[in-house]
């Protein structure tokens, strides 16, 4: 659409741009206006002809997405509409059109929120230090005339991505597992059934209507209140697993058989497992709040452990700068060179279930040999002077190991933890390993006396 570009005021921008993408309450936060302006400022950054545009089920969505389109075609670029996505199916989408690609979504945030993922092509990562803050300082300038003449088409790849999908287990190894997958009224609901379509599963949904006001409970699968529904039908029906997925379903959790919640640590590590079966020996990566159970089975697979900072960009950068098959973080983000370098909790979930039909055993007996530490969980603490606690926290404890490639992470040997600034708030994230139980609480006491 021609026509000048409004520049986006610089204290919207400072709110709703992020890290890793741009997300805000809208339209307080993130408007209509906002989206246009960033729309042409990716479109120009970006230098393509084309880009490819998803959106998630927020009732916002629509509206940004149209004021997105209408700055890209401003720019002279033509939106590729794939309409409703999940974001693994918007990277999909980049990959194999070899463009760059936008994503409305605001992934687990409550229905209030929406937000923008951007990618260049292939699914590569922008963030902060790779386009972001370019496209940010492009957006606030705006355009007083603009090229024009983009055109918008929709195109439909949700059966392509499906098929990709399935293609990375053997689904003729696939058993008849009883499976429940609470999608949240988000995404999953909409590319969970044209994955498992085809496949032997005996597969029942749970909140699977599309629904960005979320009535049955936030799609935040970390937070082990929001699987409770999930863990209750798994019992009910006597289910060999259950999957839970968040807003916009590019993150998976699993429950064993018992309705016990599996953490993302488990799973990076089955996962990788598997990946060095299908791939052979090499680099897999595991960010550095992963259990020391991770490193230590990729080792015991013939992998090569490689740790890396917390953030999709950072990972996808690694891998790509490796050639690592797969990586994994403990937020429930699983990785995979064959797909882009994209993270897919739908392929993660698979190929997890293909370990499950071939094992022939249930899932917390599978799992029980990678289980071998006791963890904190993350724990966030407000605090005023940032680098002051973690100099502090640094000095009690000079007698053991210290890196500081993300945050502080001390390791004592048969404990360790990572202290980690939040990316957008005034806090410090927590994360604590030991032995046991007893001794995760006498540390976690220890330093959180710390950081008072």
């Amino acid at each position: 659409m021609p026509g000048p570009i409004d520049p986006v005021p610089a204290d919207v921008l400072a709110g709703i741009v992020k890290a890793y993408d741009i997300r805000g309450i809208c339209p307080d936060e993130l408007r209509p206006s906002a989206a246009r302006g960033i729309g042409y400022a990716f479109a120009e950054w970006s230098g393509a002809t084309q880009l490819v545009l998803g959106r998630d089920m927020r009732p916002s969505g629509v509206s940004l997405a149209d004021a997105f389109a209408s700055g890209a075609q401003a720019a002279g670029v033509d939106v590729i509409d794939i309409g409703l996505a999940s974001t693994d199916l918007l990277y999909f989408a980049s990959g194999h059109l070899d463009l760059p690609g936008a994503m409305l979504t605001a992934s687990h945030n409550p229905a209030a929120y929406n937000g923008i993922k951007l990618c260049g092509p292939g699914a590569a990562p922008v963030g902060a230090n790779s386009g972001l803050a370019d496209i940010a300082q492009r957006a606030a300038q705006g355009a007083t005339s603009t090229a024009g003449g983009g055109r918008r088409h929709s195109r439909d790849l949700l059966d392509t991505f499906a098929i990709h999908v399935r293609s990375f287990v053997d689904v003729e190894s696939l058993a008849p597992l009883r499976v429940v997958a609470d999608t949240a009224n988000g995404m999953g609901g909409h590319v969970l059934p044209a994955v498992f379509g085809p496949l032997p599963f005996e597969w029942e949904l749970m909140y699977g209507e599309l629904d960005g006001t979320f009535p049955n409970h936030p799609a935040d699968p970390i937070r082990p209140e929001n699987l409770v529904d999930l863990s209750k039908r798994v019992l009910e029906v006597g289910a060999d697993v259950g999957l839970a997925f968040d807003g916009d379903a590019d993150r998976v959790f699993l429950t064993d058989e018992r309705g016990r919640a599996v953490s993302g640590s488990l799973l990076t590590a089955l996962v990788a497992q598997a990946m060095l079966r299908r791939c052979g020996p090499g680099p897999i990566l595991y960010n550095l709040i992963c259990s020391r159970a991770v490193p230590e089975a990729i080792a015991e697979a013939g992998g090569q452990p490689l740790r890396t900072r917390v953030g999709h960009s950072f990972i996808k950068t690694e891998m790509a700068r490796t050639g690592a098959a797969f990586g994994g973080e403990h937020s429930g983000h699983y990785y995979f060179a064959d797909n882009y370098r994209a993270d897919s909790g739908l392929i993660a979930a698979l190929v997890a279930l293909e370990q499950l039909s071939t094992a022939a055993v249930p899932l917390s007996e599978l799992l029980a040999p990678l289980d071998r530490y006791a963890s904190s969980g993350e724990i966030n603490t407000r605090v005023g002077d940032i680098d002051e606690v973690l100099r502090r926290v640094s000095a009690r404890f000079t007698r053991y190991s210290q890196d500081r490639l993300d945050g502080l992470t001390v390791d004592a040997g048969d404990w360790w933890f990572n202290l980690r600034p939040s990316n957008t708030e005034p806090l410090l994230r927590l994360n604590l390993e030991a032995l046991d139980a007893e001794a995760v609480a006498e540390r976690v006491s220890e330093i959180r006396a710390l950081l008072a």
